[in-house]
């Protein structure tokens, strides 16, 4: 799993995703290992990072349960089971502070 995850990683920033940060659950939670967060500026590229990380987990027989991508949020998702990828906007991700929650996990 962590060459999963680092694999993720380097996608997400090979496509611009900023300020990405790993928060390890694998002590923590039943339903996953790892929540990767990032930000970006608008919706073209969290789409763009999206589409990368799910044709890279389709290539790697990664299970993808689902992507929540809507035009109108500014909080996309992409859930692979054991790794859960938030992409935010810039504004929105301070907003729901998912760091803050939880910032007791951050690796």
């Amino acid at each position: 799993m962590e060459h999963t995850k680092e694999a993720i990683i380097k996608i997400l920033d090979d496509k611009q995703v900023e300020n990405i940060v790993t928060l390890d659950f694998r002590n923590n939670s039943p339903f996953y290992d790892y929540l990767l967060i990032g930000s970006v500026r608008n919706g073209r590229m969290a789409n763009a990072a999206l589409e990368a990380v799910e044709e890279y987990a389709l290539k790697e027989g990664l299970e993808v349960r689902s992507i929540d991508n809507n035009k109108e949020s500014k909080w996309f998702l992409i859930d692979l089971g054991e790794i859960v990828v938030h992409i935010f906007y810039d504004g929105e991700r301070e907003k729901y502070d998912l760091e803050g929650l939880w910032k007791d996990l951050i690796s």
